[in-house]
């Protein structure tokens, strides 16, 4: 009993217990409406809490302040590109989305050029990037469980899908936006306490950077944890410097390409915007989760600085010098926290660190169980399937994709959580992005254009992802957003362009997607 009542334990166990009722009291899903869509019935703080919960994944809670501790300037970039992509899907997409209502992403291309054809495609992206998007967070999932509470990491792989099939399986879009929203609020206290308590211990930023810059030698305290017997040698003008990451001009460029345009494009966060009750409450949702990542993104950039400041000292718990050599970059912040606060705070984190994992895996459950089953099994297999048989079929797509998902994670157990997210992000900017502006902002997209776009985009992405070192050196970027992005656009307008079969109907689509009097479509 005595080990339950350990903050990191009582606290894990609260937000399950939360979750768990939350879910129970949202089971009741009779039609698909209520199940991808939630009715339809959020407003824009509780959707704005959402799409921040969806959006404020392990990638930030974990990987940014991560990134920013082994990178420097380099991995505090990071924050920068991700926080553009945001508002651009405020400006470009969210209002035009909500006016144009349907369940899924592949909706969208679907009756927009009246296509089976373009629904496969989409289908195949969706589940591609949400592939990619799923690896991370189950990693810091299993990671946390395997550093804080001694399982292995293959047992954190299989409860985090289990949790997830519960989760979404059971409650839907609505149990998963509640839940969304909650868990948000308890990442954002989190950091809060971890800022305070860094601010209060006189861990001032502009004085923690500038002791980092001068240090040069080895870090004291972390010989008896590398598995040389050797202190960690570390430059701290290097640290604080920029091109160790990104060495070129062209390398920043291209990550900021692939970051910033990858939000338009990832299925989860677009499916949000299906939920608001209106297009107007699309936009604030959108503004209000702008508002929410800034404030995360600065604390994130901030504690990764706090955590090499607290490394470099060497006087930090034993406990903490372990963590953070063993943990990696993925758990600066447990590691912190506990630095700052003890047993406590270390307790908040890592229910905190749960939740983004939750949250942002719900989204990605939600958004991949439609198209199994709404656009695959409903529209192709059962064409004249139930309301009822439809909410079955997303439940049961549901446990598909534990599975599908749980052998992902296996896969990833040295990765970089940051970077993994990272290069889904350029999967999205290079497929969905294109199509999504294009189709809403340009009258002369075609079926064809808008499947080569998605099938063009998605194999360069891939390719130049995992076969770089297959290509000439100058090619061979950390992030390829610079050469997949406007590949997508161009195949998108290049065969659009000598299709020219326009759907007889474009001018209705545009009317109904630009125009105000579908306000509260």
């Amino acid at each position: 009993m005595s080990v339950i009542f350990e903050p990191k334990f009582l606290l894990t166990l609260i937000l399950m217990g939360t979750i768990v009722y939350i879910t129970y009291l949202t089971k009741r899903n009779t039609t698909a409406s209520d199940y991808f869509v939630g009715g339809r019935s959020f407003g824009w703080f509780t959707n704005g809490s959402a799409i921040g919960g969806d959006y404020l994944s392990a990638a930030t809670f974990l990987g940014i302040a991560g990134l920013t501790y082994q990178l420097g300037y380099d991995g505090a970039y990071y924050a920068f590109c991700f926080s553009i992509g945001l508002t651009l899907l405020a400006i470009f997409v969210a209002g035009p989305l909500r006016r144009f209502g349907a369940y899924t992403v592949a909706d969208f291309l679907a009756y927009r050029f009246h296509s089976k054809r373009a629904r496969v495609a989409a289908v195949a992206v969706v589940l591609a990037i949400s592939g990619f998007y799923a690896a991370p967070q189950l990693l810091g999932a299993a990671q946390i469980l395997s550093m804080f509470f001694g399982t292995s990491y293959e047992f954190g792989i299989i409860f985090t899908c289990s949790v997830m099939i519960f989760y979404v399986g059971v409650g839907g879009m609505k149990g998963t936006t509640l839940n969304q929203a909650l868990e948000l609020w308890i990442r954002l206290g989190a950091f809060l306490l971890m800022v305070g308590a860094a601010i209060y211990g006189g861990l001032h930023y502009q004085e923690i950077l500038a002791a980092i810059n001068e240090f040069k030698g080895e870090i004291t305290g972390t010989s008896e944890f590398t598995a040389d017997g050797k202190d960690i040698p570390f430059d701290g003008s290097v640290w604080t410097g920029t091109g160790n990451y990104f060495p070129s001009f062209w390398q920043t460029i291209s990550m900021t390409i692939g970051l910033s345009l990858g939000t338009i494009g990832l299925p989860h966060i677009l499916l949000r915007f299906y939920t608001n009750p209106s297009a107007k409450a699309a936009r604030k949702s959108a503004l209000m989760a702008i508002g929410i990542a800034s404030v995360f993104f600065l604390f994130a950039v901030y504690l990764g600085v706090v955590g090499r400041s607290i490394f470099l000292s060497g006087d930090a718990d034993p406990a903490v010098m372990k963590d953070l050599i063993a943990g990696g970059n993925n758990m600066v912040v447990p590691s912190t926290a506990q630095a700052l606060g003890g047993e406590w705070l270390l307790g908040l984190v890592i229910a905190g660190a749960f939740a983004a994992v939750f949250s942002n895996l719900s989204g990605l459950f939600i958004a991949s169980s439609g198209a199994l089953a709404h656009d695959l099994y409903a529209s192709f297999f059962r064409k004249n399937i139930t309301q009822k048989e439809r909410v079955i079929a997303g439940k049961v797509s549901i446990i598909i994709l534990g599975v599908l998902y749980g052998a992902l994670g296996l896969m990833v157990k040295e990765a970089s959580i940051g970077h993994l997210v990272a290069l889904a992000f350029t999967v999205a900017a290079s497929t969905f992005t294109p199509v999504f502006i294009l189709g809403i902002w340009w009258r002369g997209m075609t079926e064809k254009g808008a499947i080569a776009g998605l099938v063009i985009g998605l194999l360069a992405s891939m390719y130049m992802i995992f076969f770089k070192t297959t290509l000439p050196e100058f090619l061979q970027f950390n992030v390829p957003g610079l050469i997949t992005v406007p590949i997508g656009f161009l195949s998108v307008y290049i065969v659009s362009k000598l299709d020219r079969k326009v759907p007889s109907d474009v001018n209705e689509f545009m009317k109904k997607v630009h125009s105000k009097e579908s306000e509260a479509a």
